[in-house]
């Protein structure tokens, strides 16, 4: 009854946020003046913010509609190119100048652990210019009819598997965090079975490929509690009038609780700095608060069976590096892979997926050539820095762009970057 209680409750404060809205938008009329008063921005700052904490954020968009080729601004046009009932492969199509060079196909799979897939909007629009973008974009699990059936892992694996199929030869992959042990999984499974579609390189960012090295206060959660206990504490049923009505699902609002939980402290300062802003009309802090929180805020339910079999597999078992996993009846052997360039990205400071999570794969992967192999760990930056921010743009899309043309059959070669092991030190 709890998601149901949580859904009244929001309902009940519809009307309060409405009248604060209003009230807000009459403090800020230049025609009242007190709107021009201490006390008016203060009573108005409030009101925002009160308003903010207490909205449903819906699922934001890309908002990229041009991007930098060749020195011209060229449009870009967004399109659902492949379907299903838990998940939209959106595809970035570019108008290119004339006599433009083929571009890779790359494939990222977003994480599908509670935000949408548009948290990766910077990561898109650093690799846009560079390549054929093709991006995963997860479906709300409480917007799924009961009648479109179950999502597990093993549904996951099969679904990056169908996209590479369509996507066809010399598709490169990269999975952000969540992701990174199915698409390591989908990979192994189709070398297993000498699939021709296999991806050219794949590059794992801050994924939680082996959480028994520098385990994380996320990873020891996992390990301090037994499945059932999170069965019997975070599943619960999509209430009505949701077209999902009675799906069991991991509820968004609990997942934010837990994000929140993990930098509380940073989070009750940012919006006392919000709040702050506004009142010294400080427009453009005000609008980088609006704009990080709008994206951070809005979150998506998880179907029950993912999360448990997730949390299950990953966290609890380790089943990956301990060579136990299982994709339905075939194992997942990351030794199998041979043909596919590997690529592992991570951040110093990462309080999600610790230092060596991710570089585990180096070592599962037995079988890669070493001339195939590269890992980058990015000093300075936490687990959102990974795949986003400035030091995502010069110093690690550059070098995915770089090992995508060193390993694939489209595009212009360029320079290897070297196996980088540390902020621009190379081996």
């Amino acid at each position: 009854m709890f998601y149901q209680f949580y859904e009244m409750n929001h309902a009940a404060l519809t009307p309060v946020r409405a009248a604060a809205e209003m009230m807000k938008l009459s403090l800020r009329n230049p025609l009242n003046p007190l709107s021009h008063t201490l006390y008016g921005r203060s009573v108005s700052a409030g009101l925002e913010v009160f308003e903010r904490v207490t909205r449903r954020y819906g699922k934001p968009e890309f908002d990229l509609p041009t991007t930098r080729i060749g020195g011209r601004d060229m449009p870009v046009h967004e399109r659902v190119v492949w379907k299903k009932p838990f998940c939209n492969l959106l595809h970035f199509e570019r108008v290119l100048p004339p006599n433009h060079r083929q571009d890779p196909k790359l494939l990222i799979v977003a994480p599908m652990s509670g935000h949408y897939a548009t948290l990766l909007r910077g990561t898109v629009e650093a690799l846009l210019p560079h390549a054929e973008i093709y991006i995963t974009d997860w479906i709300d699990a409480r917007m799924v009819p009961l009648s479109d059936g179950s999502f597990d892992l093993d549904d996951y694996i099969d679904y990056i598997i169908e996209m590479l199929h369509f996507l066809g030869t010399d598709t490169h992959v990269v999975a952000v965090c969540q992701p990174s042990v199915p698409v390591l999984a989908a990979v192994s499974v189709m070398e297993t079975n000498q699939d021709p579609f296999v991806p050219s390189t794949m590059t794992l960012m801050g994924g939680p490929i082996d959480t028994r090295i520098n385990p994380t206060a996320v990873n020891q959660l996992a390990q301090d509690k037994p499945l059932d206990w999170f069965r019997e504490k975070v599943i619960m049923n999509v209430p009505w009038p949701m077209p999902g009505f009675m799906r069991p699902v991991y509820p968004g609002f609990l997942q934010l609780s837990g994000f929140m939980s993990m930098n509380l402290d940073r989070h009750l300062a940012a919006h006392k700095d919000f709040y702050m802003n506004l009142i010294k009309n400080d427009g453009d802090s005000a609008e980088k608060h609006r704009d990080f929180y709008d994206e951070y805020l809005a979150v998506m339910d998880l179907t029950a069976e993912f999360y448990l079999q997730t949390v299950d597999t990953v966290f609890i078992r380790h089943a990956l590096p301990k060579g136990e996993m299982m994709h339905r009846s075939t194992p997942v052997d990351p030794s199998a892979i041979k043909r596919v360039a590997l690529l592992t990205v991570e951040g110093e400071n990462d309080d999600i997926s610790g230092p060596g999570q991710t570089r585990a794969a180096q070592t599962i992967c037995s079988s890669i050539p070493d001339s195939m192999r590269q890992h980058y760990l990015q000093p300075d930056v936490g687990h959102y820095g990974v795949f986003n921010g400035s030091r995502f743009r010069k110093e690690i899309a550059p070098r995915i762009v770089a090992f995508m043309a060193e390993h694939g059959k489209t595009g212009s070669k360029q320079q290897p970057v070297g196996r980088v092991i540390k902020g621009g030190k190379s081996a």
